[in-house]
């Protein structure tokens, strides 16, 4: 786990998978908060309001734009957003809010917000906490694939929550 005051040793650099941005393994490998059970997850009344901004400020957060040599967006929100900090790991899967688990998602440049690069993973994200609620995927097999590459979930995830809703 990286230290979350420390910058990584070396630039990083976001890769593309299937078209998409992911971020660079070195710098955002993705990290888990082991508090956030099935239980947990499966519980109604939480919300990732509980956990967001507990281990990391807006401010830290937003270092990892020097990580990734982007600037950081001016007036970024509603349909001018353009870039998003996002949990490689999302907080509905139980993913920490630590910078190891942090990256500034991007793009792509003219596209609608609905089609921008963050609201695709949100459907992912949004898919796959659905599977794991429901049981038809562990939880930690969901953290890791989705670490690992979240593009490889996105087919299906458009097909069972269109517009990006589960």
């Amino acid at each position: 786990m990286l230290n979350v005051s420390l910058p990584p040793q070396q630039g990083c650099a976001t890769q593309i998978s299937n078209g998409f941005p992911i971020p660079d393994p070195n710098c955002t490998p993705g990290a888990f908060n082991p508090t956030m059970t099935i239980d947990v997850l499966r519980d109604r009344s939480f919300t990732t309001r509980c956990i967001r901004d507990a281990a990391t400020t807006s401010e830290e957060k937003r270092t990892t734009y020097t990580w990734y040599d982007l600037e950081l967006p001016a007036h970024n929100s509603g349909e001018s957003q353009v870039c998003e900090l996002d949990h490689l790991i999302s907080l509905e899967l139980g993913g920490a809010d630590t910078l190891d688990n942090i990256w500034p998602q991007c793009g792509p440049d003219g596209a609608s917000l609905p089609q921008r690069f963050f609201k695709e993973k949100d459907t992912v994200e949004n898919f796959l906490a659905m599977q794991v609620r429901e049981g038809r995927m562990d939880l930690s097999q969901a953290q890791k694939a989705i670490a690992t590459d979240w593009t490889q979930f996105l087919d299906e995830a458009r097909r069972a929550c269109p517009e990006g809703r589960c």
